[in-house]
């Protein structure tokens, strides 16, 4: 019996799936990003990094669950939940991200007269790139405001706070401070950053992932539909994201949580920096370095991974 044909996922299917894996991924990173923030923050644009409150991410963890508890280690997932549910920030980021790569990476390589699947350096870089910034712009600006107000609600700490601290009682408080106090402008602060963020991030997300998948399954040492092979490759991936994206999560972090100031015209603006390309020069030129961030990589495991699971238990119900 001749086996039926599969039709290729589209790109609106793919863009689902994706969103999909972006949403589990976000349900088990929060707690690691409330430990990342905090790190991010202290010894802020003081010589040789300043006074450490947090030792390590795990001194960071068991501070804040002896402090803080529950509370403390979860703080900010309200509005990490309220990307999912009204389709704004982690939906529609990562959902273009995953779901774009493949139709640009087609498309480059045919500018520049290569097989459309082949897995070329450049071609990838760029269709990385380019997938982080469509996923980035529009669906950024939508959920800056819920970005934001997650990002100061992790730094705030009544016990040991590090950074400028901005108190909300809950994600609808939070919104309504800032909107009075900046209007719409204060709604898409630090979304430069965040643009710059993404795109770095993907340039080398999933070219890194699939390079390191067909060389597994190339050299035959797991089959391509192996979970360990998701794994294997997305554990590659989530390091080489962690390098690149690095600098300017750490610049999106203190650009959303920096102290502002009134302008003589009223205008409001930040205090401590101008935008992320000037957060990152003062940073390094203060401190030697950027600070530590311990999100990414499993973010980008566990996305990449149920990906690739979501796909295919996609394509065999689609296929009966």
């Amino acid at each position: 019996m001749s086996q039926k044909p599969t039709k290729p996922l589209s790109t609106a299917e793919g863009f689902i799936c994706g969103a999909l894996a972006a949403c589990t991924a976000v349900t088990f990173s929060n707690p690691a990003e409330v430990m990342k923030t905090r790190m991010q923050l202290q010894g802020e644009l003081a010589k040789g990094g300043g006074e450490k409150v947090y030792k390590n991410v795990f001194d960071t963890f068991g501070k804040t669950w002896r402090n803080e508890g529950l509370k403390g280690i979860q703080r900010g997932l309200g509005p990490a939940v309220m990307f999912r549910n009204i389709h704004t920030m982690r939906i529609l980021l990562n959902g273009s991200r995953l779901g774009f790569y493949e139709p640009f990476r087609g498309f480059f390589n045919r500018i520049l007269g290569n097989p459309v699947k082949e897995q070329v350096v450049l071609t990838s870089v760029a269709a990385g790139a380019v997938s982080g910034a469509v996923g980035g712009k529009f669906p950024t600006s939508l959920g800056n405001p819920f970005f934001l107000v997650k990002a100061r609600m992790q730094a705030y700490s009544p016990v040991l706070p590090v950074g400028a601290q901005h108190y909300y009682k809950n994600s609808y408080d939070a919104l309504r401070t800032i909107w009075k106090a900046e209007r719409f402008r204060g709604l898409i602060r630090g979304v430069d950053a965040a643009v710059l963020r993404t795109s770095m991030g993907s340039s080398v997300q999933l070219p890194s992932y699939n390079w390191t998948k067909g060389q597994i399954v190339g050299a035959g040492l797991l089959p391509a539909d192996s979970t360990w092979t998701f794994l294997a490759s997305s554990s590659v991936s989530g390091a080489c994201v962690c390098l690149v994206m690095q600098p300017a999560d750490t610049a999106l972090t203190r650009m959303y949580n920096q102290p502002t100031t009134k302008l003589p015209n009223g205008r409001i603006v930040g205090l401590l920096y101008k935008n992320p390309i000037d957060c990152l020069w003062k940073t390094l030129r203060t401190e030697g370095s950027t600070a530590h961030f311990f999100r990414i990589a499993p973010h980008t495991i566990i996305t990449l991974t149920m990906n690739d699971l979501i796909l295919g238990v996609y394509s065999k119900v689609r296929h009966g």
